[in-house]
Order: C-alpha cells, then sequence, then structure tokens
C-alpha cells in the first residue's frame, strides 16, 4: 500500500513512528510538506501536485494538518478525498473538530458531558456570560487555539471582563467555559483508534499553571479509565465522525466532561506513558479499511 502524509514538520516524533509503522507492515509512507502540494482544479481531472509533480497512485492519506494552516491543508485533503484517496480522517470532520463552538454544540446536542459554555459576540454581554457559566472563575479559550495556548483562567468578575473585553477588542473570538475546581489541573486524553479506546493517560499541569498539556510543561501517566469515559471518548469521536483522534475530558462532579476532540494527537506523550504501540494500531486500521472511493462523511454538523 502507498501511503501519504501531509505534514510541514517530517521530523516530529508522531510522524517518525508512523512512518516506521507503516514501513515495518511492509507499506510506503511518504511525507508530504502541506505548504509544497498545490491543487489543480479541472472539470474530470481533480489533481495534486507536489513540488510540480503530480501527486497519483496513492492509497490512503493521513492528514497531520497544523492548526496554523487549517483551511490550507484540508483544501489539499479535499482534493485527494476527490481523486478518490482514502483518508484517515476526513476533511468535513477535521474541520469540524477545529472549530471548538461547533464541535461543542454537536457534542451538546448527542447529550455528551460538556463544561458549562457561554459564546458571545458584544464585550458589553461579558457579565452575562461570565454568571451563565457560574462564574468567575471562569476559563476563556480563543475558538482556534492549540497546545493550550490562549487558555486564559480568570478568577475574579473583574479580570474574566477584562480579558473578555481585551480580546473583543481585538476582534478575537473567544468561548468562556465553567472552571472545573474539582479536576485538580489533570485531564484525561484517551486515544480513539477505529471506534475503541487503544491508549488513555493522565495528564498533570507544571505546578504553576492550570493547563495540563504537554507542551506547556505538564507531565502525562498511564491510567484505568472508568466505562463512562471510554464510552464518552468512542461517542465523542462517532459524533465528530473521526477515526483516530485524542478526546480530552475532565472529572467533574457530575461525570466525564468533554473539553476538546483533537483530530491530529500527538503520539509521544501517550506511547511514552502507555507504552502501547499506537502508531502500529492506526496502521492496522488504515490496512482494514482503506479502499479507494471509499470516502463517507460520518457524523453530522
Amino acid at each position: 500500500m502507498k501511503i501519504a502524509m501531509l505534514a510541514r514538520n517530517p521530523n516530529l516524533y508522531s510522524h517518525i513512528r508512523l512512518k516506521e509503522a507503516a514501513e515495518q507492515r511492509g507499506h510506503e509512507l511518504d511525507i508530504l510538506n502541506t505548504t509544497r502540494c498545490t491543487v489543480h482544479i479541472a472539470s474530470h481531472r481533480p489533481e495534486v501536485y507536489y513540488n510540480g509533480e503530480p501527486m497519483i497512485g496513492y492509497d490512503a492519506v493521513i492528514p497531520r494538518i497544523g492548526a496554523s494552516i487549517t483551511n490550507y491543508g484540508l483544501a489539499i485533503l479535499r482534493q485527494f478525498e476527490m481523486r478518490g484517496c482514502w483518508p484517515l480522517n476526513e476533511s468535513v470532520a477535521i474541520g469540524r473538530s477545529r472549530d471548538k463552538l461547533r464541535s461543542l454544540q454537536i457534542l451538546a446536542k448527542h447529550g455528551l458531558g460538556l463544561p458549562l459554555t457561554a459564546y458571545a459576540n458584544d464585550p458589553k454581554q461579558a457579565e452575562e456570560i461570565i454568571k451563565a457559566v457560574k462564574g468567575p472563575p471562569v476559563v476563556i479559550k480563543l475558538l482556534e487555539g492549540t497546545q493550550g495556548i490562549g487558555v486564559v483562567l480568570a478568577e475574579t468578575m473583574s479580570s474574566a471582563k477584562s480579558v473578555i473585553e481585551a480580546f473583543r477588542g481585538a476582534n478575537v473570538n473567544i468561548l468562556v467555559q465553567e472552571f472545573i475546581k474539582e479536576a485538580g489541573g489533570t485531564d484525561i486524553r484517551a486515544l480513539v483508534v477505529g471506534g475503541k479506546v487503544v491508549a488513555a493517560m493522565k495528564r498533570t499541569g507544571a505546578a504553576d499553571d492550570f493547563r495540563s498539556n504537554l507542551h506547556r510543561g505538564g507531565s502525562a501517566q498511564v491510567i484505568k479509565i472508568t466505562p463512562e469515559e471510554r464510552s464518552t471518548a468512542v461517542r465523542a469521536a462517532k459524533r465528530m465522525g473521526l477515526n483516530v483522534c485524542g478526546v480530552d475530558m475532565l472529572r467533574s462532579n457530575h461525570g466525564p466532561v468533554i473539553m476538546e476532540v483533537n483530530s491530529s494527537p500527538g503520539l509521544e506523550g501517550i506511547e511514552s506513558a502507555t507504552g502501547k504501540d499506537v502508531a502500529g494500531q492506526i496502521i492496522a486500521f488504515i490496512e482494514a479499511n482503506a479502499k479507494v472511493g471509499r470516502t463517507k462523511t460520518r457524523g453530522q454538523g
């Protein structure tokens, strides 16, 4: 099988592991810098070019699209899909996951546990949305932030209002969420592959940081998740239409609540914490499911 991976940096741990896992199983995997791909649009001839050469003969594509180039990356992925190339995660599903508000709306529609969340355009409504999520304290997030960047904990009404007004004054879209104090600065990352949780870890934030992202200096360890947490992660992946994703949850007093569904989860932290060959399981899923033209958008919204 010939596989293309859309990724800007071939030297990231996740990309190296996926390439190793594919080659160990007898497949050819090419890492293509997404920004060097170009789309040629012509009737009945959807083409993708890389450094001026047509990209043909690929059976599957693994999208590892950076958040900063989401729109461009999705355009390239759609072109592969139009050629009949099977995507590990489809462009529509990735687009849902990258929009935090849209993804929360989809999950809420299907009854999955979420923190109270509010969204407003007018900074004059700051106090109203803070009260709507039973704050302060409240967590304020950029709609398209990643790796903990653009996430602020505001502990008083005045500081929360100031942050909201500053973001909206700069015309930046934000969400305001309740602060789950009982989580104690930890969260759970459950990695779902093909409708099953294949690995799970608990992430703990640095001593002076409420965010648990490993990129922010947090630590990770293997954890045994509850049946309810496992079911929540699987249902979230299904509703988002993602074959592979990381579902980030907090343990609240009223059960697991989903913070985010990540369509390009990193593998280093979870493989190191659990000792599991997640990359190999992803390649095995591709082997079992990649069929030319077998593209069907899953999930709604």
